[in-house]
């Protein structure tokens, strides 16, 4: 069966498909720092969900350290792919660390990209983002838009990586996926992430953050839509960047108001400015995947945040007490 490294392993997406390779019966070498940018206790949850599994093996490295990432692939031969899911990731806060950003997302994904190459490994994806996307693009986003214009360090830090990706691609005929993830939501996410953080703030009736007027939309795209359509991937493709979204946008007061009728509680909400780096609407064109992967999204928003909501409650007794920055 093929042998995959999986980075960022105890992450939202990656722990995602890290389980459902390993449901397939592969091999995964998950890669994770287990860094603190937020609380562990959620890496935690995810990674005791794959630890235990007889194909499943955890190494605790930083991607941003060639050196021992280079001794990870010298002890682990004959890899098949590498999915590279490790990142710093969240607009507001590359504004206030850009340093970071540049560090993981472009140095570490450098160190895979060459590793790959070193090791003859001849499949290579990466996680981008739906944030190179602005207000100058056609809506809905596609693959093809002028992404030159990024809002903010994080955006920029994932097209740079990008651009590398295809230079690997270019010399040494890496096989690579891109993909561009849209607003992606669902049990034990980031708790920087919109749905996490009112999800908490409902149940627990605090103060509910609105940045701008709420009308705002977002292209919210369930966790396992997101993890089948990388593992979809791993088939050959040259160079592709791909979207996966829901091609299906939600403004955030209705989905506040989804939330309100689950927890059965109202929303406390205090109204702020917009941030600069946020943009207004994201809907992703989905055609490329559609066509290419044969993938399109499965779970509708009414049934992933139900999702989300019963796994909140069923972890009150701790997720209650994450930070929501």
């Amino acid at each position: 069966m093929p042998r995959y490294i999986v980075t960022g392993a105890a992450g939202f997406i990656a722990s995602r498909v890290c389980e459902f390779l390993l449901a397939e019966g592969h091999t995964v070498i998950g890669i994770d720092n287990m860094n603190d940018s937020y609380d562990v206790r959620l890496k935690d949850w995810r990674l005791s969900r794959l630890q235990g599994n007889p194909n499943f093996v955890f190494i605790q490295k930083d991607i941003c350290d060639f050196s021992e990432m280079q001794k990870v692939f010298e002890n682990n031969r004959s890899i098949d792919g590498v999915i590279n899911l490790a990142a710093r990731a969240g607009v507001r806060m590359s504004v206030e660390n850009p340093w970071v950003y540049v560090d993981t997302n472009v140095n570490g994904t450098l160190n895979l990209l060459e590793l790959c190459h070193r090791f003859d490994i001849p499949k290579f994806i990466l996680s981008s983002t739906s944030s190179l996307y602005g207000s100058h693009n056609q809506v809905p986003y596609s693959e093809d838009a002028d992404t030159n214009r990024p809002l903010s360090p994080y955006a920029a830090s994932k097209k740079a990586a990008e651009a590398l990706c295809y230079s690997y691609h270019h010399l040494y005929q890496l096989d690579v996926t891109v993909f561009r993830y849209f607003t992606v939501y669902g049990p034990a996410g980031r708790p920087d992430m919109s749905l996490f953080r009112f999800t908490q703030w409902i149940c627990e009736e605090k103060p509910v953050q609105v940045y701008g007027d709420g009308n705002q939309s977002r292209d919210f795209t369930y966790v396992d839509d997101i993890a089948r359509g990388t593992i979809a991937g791993l088939k050959p493709v040259q160079y592709q960047i791909i979207n996966l979204g829901n091609d299906h946008p939600h403004h955030l007061m209705e989905v506040i108001h989804q939330l309100e009728d689950l927890l059965g509680k109202k929303a406390n909400l205090v109204y702020s400015p917009m941030h600069m780096a946020d943009v207004y609407t994201t809907r992703a064109s989905i055609d490329k995947a559609e066509t290419i992967l044969g993938w399109e999204p499965n779970v509708s928003l009414d049934k992933g945040l139900k999702n989300l909501v019963d796994w909140y409650l069923q972890e009150r007794a701790w997720a209650r007490h994450i930070a929501t920055p």
